[in-house]
């Protein structure tokens, strides 16, 4: 399975972004899908996860409220819907999928590219 993360860009402080997570070479339908981030001199922590039918999601306690995980399994993609962005949120964003179905504390199986997330104050 291949990722390809997009979406990633410059806003301002309150702005949104939309990340957009597509697999390609194989369906990614049936496995649960994250989004991390990794900022400049820190380690790489989970965003959000989404289990195989959208039906479990988690959150970091930094973004509950702000950022919304969803997939459309039909277009074999995921999303990342963040709101009210904080220039702490600045960060390389990676979608990941696990073998499967429900997120755990495993390190994912296939990572996306990452796409850069700058959030301006």
């Amino acid at each position: 399975v291949q990722l390809q993360a997009s979406g990633g860009g410059l806003v301002q402080a309150g702005g949104s972004l939309r990340l957009s997570c597509v697999a390609s070479g194989r369906t990614f339908s049936n496995n649960a899908v994250g989004w991390f981030r990794q900022a400049p001199g820190k380690e790489r922590d989970i965003v959000a996860s989404i289990s195989w039918n959208g039906g479990i999601t988690t959150y970091a306690d930094s973004v509950k409220g702000r950022f919304t995980i969803s997939r459309d399994r039909a277009k074999n993609t995921v999303y990342l819907q963040m709101n009210s962005l904080k220039p702490e949120d600045t960060a390389v964003y990676y979608c990941a999928s696990w073998l499967s179905s429900y997120g755990n504390s495993n390190t994912p199986r296939y990572w996306g590219q990452g796409t850069q997330v700058t959030v301006s104050s």
